[in-house]
């Protein structure tokens, strides 16, 4: 509703405005309230139905979206009245509100990782020759990112999680060897020994693709290049150190797992003349069965020529 224009001339014209009193008579604003000019804010903001004043800033090259809301709330502690909060809207409210579930993410990746390969392998001992190995590849992403001077973002994070099901792919691929090896009887050292031979190649030329592909990442310029970087950088540095360093220890954590023993009493002389006698045993059996048809063959035949 709006008064007719002779009434609304001037601010003072407000109290010229008529209000019903208790006993039902009317009577102006200016008997009930005095109209002064002040000043004051265009526009009042309101956060959670209480008068606020919204703060934007970024934190300096460096610095990390967690270590400037730390810093801002101590620093809002400090100074703030005591009548006086502060709470976080957008994107620094999710990030307040999904602190700390990086953890359980990597938690629950490794919980799938150990449930799949325990139903794979039909065994609850073995998955954890391929669990052991995902901390290297841990451990090469944050040396990756630490060297760089990047910080622990959600980007990074995100590609921790993925960094864990590539590192397990190469303990999968020597576990998995090792195991078909054994079972073909060869000791456990042995068919340790023998899939990290068979299996050095592929993993090699699997894991150096990927890494190859996510250099760009890593030495990426332009708008989003942060995230791009944070994602590259520690990807590639987990994959580094899951092919160069885990590669060696894989069969180690096979053979303790499989045998039960912290030691080899062997030598590797030893166990290597037990790998290339098992491989001449497989070699010579299809022989020895096509040489022992031929002379049954030749056996049947040349009797029935003497009958004839």
């Amino acid at each position: 509703m709006s008064a007719e224009p002779s009434f609304r001339n001037s601010p003072d014209s407000i109290g010229e405005l008529y209000v019903r009193s208790e006993k039902g008579g009317m009577v102006p604003v200016k008997a009930l309230a005095k109209v002064s000019h002040t000043s004051g804010p265009d526009s009042i903001d309101r956060f959670n139905n209480l008068p606020s004043v919204k703060l934007i800033g970024q934190g300096a090259p460096g610095v990390s979206s967690g270590q400037a809301i730390a810093v801002v709330e101590r620093i809002a502690e400090r100074v703030l009245p005591a009548d006086f909060s502060y709470d976080w809207g957008g994107a620094s409210f999710q990030e307040k509100k999904s602190s700390g579930t990086s953890g359980i993410a990597l938690g629950l990746a490794v919980v799938m990782v150990f449930l799949i390969l325990a139903a794979q392998y039909e065994k609850w001992s073995l998955p954890f020759s391929v669990v052991m190995a995902l901390p290297f590849g841990t451990f090469g992403a944050l040396a990756a990112v630490w060297l760089r001077g990047l910080t622990n973002d959600v980007y990074f994070q995100i590609g921790l999680v993925t960094l864990l099901g590539l590192a397990a792919k190469n303990a999968i691929l020597i576990v998995e060897y090792a195991v078909m090896k054994h079972h073909e009887g060869l000791t456990p050292s042995a068919a340790a020994l023998e899939a990290a031979r068979l299996r050095f190649r592929p993993i090699l030329m699997t894991s150096l693709a990927f890494i190859l592909g996510v250099v760009p990442l890593a030495f990426s310029h332009g708008a989003g290049a942060g995230a791009r970087i944070s994602v590259g950088t520690g990807v590639m540095g987990g994959m580094l150190a899951a092919t160069f360093l885990a590669i060696f220890f894989v069969p180690m954590f096979y053979k303790l797992i499989a045998d039960r023993h912290l030691t080899e009493r062997r030598s590797t002389a030893e166990i290597r003349a037990e790998i290339a006698r098992h491989q001449s045993e497989q070699n010579r059996e299809p022989v020895t069965a096509i040489e022992t048809e031929a002379e049954v063959a030749v056996g049947d035949e040349r009797p029935g020529r003497e009958g004839e």
